[in-house]
């Protein structure tokens, strides 16, 4: 074969390989991963949390169609929701398109009853841990941190796998012998006394000072301990 023939056999190669591979046939494994890459670039992971994205399987019986250009992705409804159906789209000459069902599960680490805790039982590793929650089975305020709430009691019965929320323990109990300090800048003094309501931390609760018996309010700076800022 002689040069030039040689030469536009290659040009005419070329010009045609564009034409082949740009005319993807896509599964539906690529689909599915392509949506839930898509989702995970698009999605943040919140702070003290994860995302799970689980992709609904395509419908065995729909029949997809090559693509000549790249698919795209959208999301057609609130992204913060648990359940969304992303929109797949294929813009070439024979366009197409279709929904698929994505569920996002949005979790969180918060402190949980690792065993049933009675009415007055005090909080301790032993019964409390952290565990990863879905964000719509948490009630309340969310606690994140073991270490606050140690040695805290339970005001009521917690059974096990609940969240601990400060509705249902007490830093200081009503009645628990408790310390008072009081300060300023310059010095600090502690004694002890009583508390005549419960509360948690930062809360501000009536306590009655053993040695004075002078009823005072206070603020909860720990556990079974108030302060007095003078």
């Amino acid at each position: 074969m002689s040069p030039i023939k040689v030469f536009l056999s290659v040009v005419h190669f070329i010009a045609l390989f564009p034409l082949i591979s740009s005319a993807t046939t896509l599964d539906r494994a690529y689909i599915q991963s392509f949506v839930k890459s898509y989702l995970e670039d698009k999605i943040s992971t919140p702070p003290n949390g994860r995302v799970s994205i689980t992709v609904a399987n395509i419908d065995p019986r729909i029949i997809i169609k090559p693509c000549e250009v790249p698919i795209k992705a959208n999301i057609p409804e609130n992204i913060s929701r648990r359940n969304v159906n992303i929109k797949i789209t294929c813009a070439d000459s024979v366009s197409w398109q279709m929904y698929l069902p994505v569920k996002i599960e949005r979790t969180f680490a918060v402190v949980v009853a690792i065993s049933t805790i009675e009415k007055g039982i005090i909080l301790s590793k032993q019964n409390i841990g952290l565990e990863f929650i879905a964000s719509n089975k948490i009630r309340g305020e969310k606690l994140t941190d073991v270490k606050a709430i140690l040695g805290s009691r339970a005001e009521k019965r917690i059974g096990k796998g609940r969240t601990i929320t400060r509705k249902n323990v007490c830093l200081v109990c009503k009645g628990d012998a408790i310390t008072i300090i009081a300060k300023t800048q310059n010095f600090m003094i502690k004694t002890q006394g009583t508390a005549l309501s419960s509360g948690n931390l930062n809360q501000q609760i009536k306590v009655k000072n053993t040695g004075s018996g002078r009823v005072i309010k206070s603020k909860i700076s720990a556990v079974n301990q108030v302060t007095i800022n003078l």
